[in-house]
């Protein structure tokens, strides 16, 4: 980023507690070769972890199962030109621990679409970025 560019740069904390505000994301994963971009419902586990629930049978759980996938979510006021986007990259797996799947059906997110064969998504934040867009000034 350049200074006095309108952007400051979010800390990690600051990141994790922004995404807490918002339930709607995008996941970008590899599609073909190609870069895919699909807009999720979303939680966030205690942790800071993105938390996906789809049908086990998804085109989705097929394509970022195992692999390293990158999630944004943003907030923009169109009226005041300020707002913010939180970017999290690291590797996406299914859970699949029992005990662990049984909690997250209790306190995780809903599929906007149920299935019977729910799975839980889990995204391991390891690389989180973020940055916040000040008002923009009036001034001449």
């Amino acid at each position: 980023m350049f200074s006095h560019d309108g952007f400051r740069e979010l800390a990690r904390h600051e990141c994790l507690r922004l995404m807490a505000k918002v339930t709607v994301g995008r996941i970008v994963f590899t599609r073909r070769a190609l870069p895919a971009v699909l807009p999720v419902n979303f939680g966030q586990d205690v942790d800071g972890a993105v938390l996906l629930c789809t049908s086990a049978a998804s085109d989705l759980v097929r394509a970022i199962d195992g692999a390293v996938v990158a999630f944004e979510v943003d907030d923009v006021d169109l009226a005041r030109h300020s707002g913010w986007s939180v970017v999290i990259v690291g590797p996406a797996a299914v859970v699949t621990d029992r005990v662990e799947h049984e909690r997250l059906a209790r306190t995780g997110p809903a599929s906007w679409r149920p299935a019977p064969d729910e799975v839980f998504i889990r995204i391991e934040p390891e690389l989180v970025t973020g940055r916040e867009l000040v008002g923009a000034s009036t001034e001449l």
